[in-house]
Parts: structure tokens; sequence; C-alpha cells
């Protein structure tokens, strides 16, 4: 990709360099599958999951007894196939998928032998399908919203509702079926002066739980002190339940439904509601609760109601979608920086390739998957899209009988070259190669008598 020669100057002894400018280039979305609602499933709805070159995925509904499909999908588009079709007594409206080796293990929010939801698993190749676990709807929890293979072989997962407080409950069981165990059952709530179900620890525990050494972090959807939701703590024994953050509705946002990411020390996530225009936000906090940070809050045009799977992290920059909002008013996909800078809406959605993203993305080498519940296709879309192409800074400083070019090391891929005619160019990068200095790329190249015109190019 060659970076467009933005000015140029001439040095007192007639040589010419030439420096770019910091711009980004907003990427186009591409339709890779349209849903048609009947065999192949409709309303897709939970991140995709990725091996290799093939994406897999569910669909709350659809397929021969419209309870939800498996599928997979290549990531050009090609390839779409139905693995699996629940029929409701192996379960109905299936979660998101995660993988262990050549094996796909999963949720189901309702179906089973108590209609409360089930463990799955199935190979990659839609064979060998079993039911590992049938929630009764008790102490166990129901609706189970997701199931992580964290560690040790071992999955985690969250239900909606259920327990010994009716409000969720966190649980754990071995790939097989065997060793299942409620880790935690949420407290029930009791009403405020305001009528809003409060406790101190939330309620509807989100889709999915994350893992740090020996320690499992997620959200609560609801619940709290206000009613609006917690993020939260505790060990893979079940012990130390802490809650982190809890929600006020204000300007920090409102019913966090998302996966949480982690890198270093820092959680990140979405809350579906509040901020100041009541559209959601992005947040961090770091893991012992300190330093809580609102990083975006949506107003309408830029997105609203962030999607509930999520963020995707690529460097410094977290990306993701949302349900609503946006020029069309029917979603977004978006981009905002680690450091509360940065944010781009990299595509709204209008109805012909998608709309109403719900789940968040799926992140492989410079592109992002996802999936849309509806659109003109109606019953919903699978899309990529690239990462944007942020264009570093060259910077040239003649120096003597030298002119020293410096650039980021962040900035991968990179290859300075040079010319000395931009009316009909031919780019060499027969240069020094850099070293680093103070953190930037270096070359130091001597000044000719003849003009010289630089740039990046990948």
């Amino acid at each position: 990709m060659n970076k467009s020669i933005k000015h140029s100057f001439f040095l007192p002894v007639l040589a010419a360099v030439v420096s770019t400018v910091p711009t980004s280039r907003l990427p186009a979305q591409t339709n890779l599958y349209n849903f048609g609602g009947g065999l192949d499933g409709g309303d897709p709805q939970a991140d995709l999951a990725l091996i290799g070159n093939t994406l897999y995925g569910t669909t709350d509904s659809g397929g021969n007894s419209g309870q939800g499909t498996i599928f997979a999908i290549n990531t050009d588009g090609s390839g779409f196939s139905t693995l699996y079709d629940f029929s409701g007594s192996d379960g109905g409206t299936p979660n998101r998928l995660v993988a262990l080796g050549n094996t796909l293990y999963g949720t189901t929010y309702f179906g089973g032998t108590s209609g409360h939801g089930t463990v799955f698993s199935i190979n990659t190749d839609g064979k060998g399908f079993q039911t590992l676990y049938s929630f009764n709807g008790t102490e166990d929890g129901a609706s189970p919203q997701g199931a992580n293979i964290l560690s040790g072989n071992i999955l985690y997962g969250t239900t909606y509702s259920g327990g010994t407080g009716g409000e969720g409950t966190i649980f754990k069981l071995n790939p097989n079926g065997t060793g299942f165990a409620t880790l935690y059952s949420f407290t029930a709530t009791t009403p405020n002066g305001s009528g809003v179900s409060t406790n101190g620890d939330g309620t509807g525990p989100g889709l999915c739980l994350i893992l740090e050494v020996n320690t499992l972090y997620g959200t609560a959807y609801q619940g709290g002190s206000f009613g609006k939701g917690t993020v939260f703590k505790i060990n893979t024994d079940g012990t130390a339940f802490t809650n982190l953050y809890t929600f006020t509705g204000a300007g920090d946002g409102a019913n966090p439904w998302c996966d949480l990411i982690l890198s270093g020390n820092t959680l990140y996530g979405t809350a579906w509601g509040g901020g100041n225009s009541g559209n959601g936000t992005v947040f961090s906090i770091n893991t012992d609760g300190t330093a809580f940070t609102v990083l975006h809050r949506f107003s309408g045009n830029d997105g609203r109601n962030p999607s509930n799977a999520g963020l995707a992290l690529s460097g410094n920059m977290l990306y993701g979608t949302t349900f609503a909002g946006g020029s069309s008013g029917k979603g977004t996909v978006f981009g905002v920086g680690t450091d509360d800078t940065g944010f781009t809406n990299l595509y709204s959605f209008t109805g012909s390739l998608g709309a109403g993203p719900v789940a968040g993305l799926t992140l492989s080498g410079n592109k992002l998957y996802g999936t849309t519940t509806g659109g003109d296709s109606v019953n919903g879309t699978i899309f990529s899209i690239p990462v944007p192409v942020t264009q570093p800074q060259l910077s040239i400083t003649p120096s003597d009988s030298n002119v020293i070019l410096t650039w980021p090391t962040s900035a991968v891929g990179f290859t300075l070259q040079s010319t000395t005619n931009l009316a009909s160019p031919a780019w060499s990068s027969n240069l020094p190669a850099p070293v680093v200095v103070n953190g930037q790329n270096t070359v130091t190249n001597p000044i000719s008598l003849s003009q010289q015109y630089y740039r990046l190019s990948k």
C-alpha cells in the first residue's frame, strides 16, 4: 500500500525530501453470506469462532425444526454448510461456540430435557454431536449464556437465571460432560425506593467469562446497588467473589451484557445503555477495580447500543459493533483507542448488506468478521471488514551533510523508499537498513546534489 505524498521541501544543497502525514483509510464491508431463514438458519446473534480459514457460528432460528443451527463458512465466503439442526430435545437457540482442537463446544438458551438449556459438543465436520448437560432450572441455573474453555480443559460459563437466588449462576463442567458444579449463585434482589430491583452482586451474568491465572472476570446485566449491572471477579474454585464496579446508569453506562477482554491488567467492555445520551458506552477498568474510565459515550449518529458480545483488540485499537444508530439507524462497526482517543465509525449498515449486528467481531489477520441479525435479507448476514491501516508519520531532519529519516517502530511492514523524479517515479528500496534510536526506526542518508524524494510504502 503506497502512501500519498503530502508535501515536499528542498534542502539548501538541492536535495529534496518528501514526508507523509498520518491518514487512515476507511475500509469497505464485504457481505459473505445472506441467511434464508430456512434450512440454513436465520438470525445469527453469536460471535464467530475461527479455526484456520473456517468460521463457525450459530443461528437463533431456522433449520429443520426452527430451533437454530450450527454452520461453517470459509473466510472468503465460500463453502457454507449447515453442520447441525437443533430439534428442541437437544437444545434450542444456540449461543456462541468455542473450540478445542477439532471439537466445538457451546450452549443453548432453551431446550434440553427440562427446557432450560444445554451444554453441547460437536466435531468441526458436523459429526459426533453430544448433549453434555441439561439444566433443570433450579440450583444449577437456567438459560446458559455461554461456555469458555479457559484452563485445564475445563468449561466455565454462566446462566442468565436460576440458581439459589433465581438471578443466574456461574458453573464449570468437564468437556466430557462430567464434573458439573455451580461455582456461584447471584443473590436475590429487592426493590429500592424507585421500584428498581437491586442487590450487591448483580443479576443476569453476561455472555462469557475470561480468565487470568485462577481468576474469572465477567459482567452482570442488571442488579447491583443501582440495578444497572456490575463488573465482577471470582476465583475458579468459586471463592472470593468480588464486585469490582457497579454501574449507575448515568454517564458511566448501564446494562453491560458483554464479553470482557483483558490486556495487561486492564479490562475493556461495553454497556448497552446509559452514557450521556442513553445510547451506551465503551469502558475500561483495572482488574483490581480501580481506574474505571469511559472511553466513549455513544450519541446515536456514531452508533447506539453497543453489541452484546464485546470488543476485539488490535494494537491499541478496540473494535466493536452497535445494534442501532449510525447514518441509517441500522447499526455500525466502530473503532476506539484504548487511551480514550481516535474514535472512528468504520461502517454504517444500511440494510442492503445487513442491519442490527448483535454479535461482536472476530479478528483474523487484517480482517474483522461478524454477523447481522437483519437487513434486506431479513434473516441476517455474515460479513467481513478490513482493519483500517493508519499511515505512520515519516519525519525528515537535515543534519550537516546528512538527512535523518525516522518513523515509529510500531509501523510494522513499512519500507522506506526513495526516488529522484516524481514525474515518472521509479521508487527504490536500496537504502540503509533502519536502526532503532530512542524508540524510532532511523535511517541516515547522505545529501547528494540531486533532488531526492522519500516515502513509506507497504
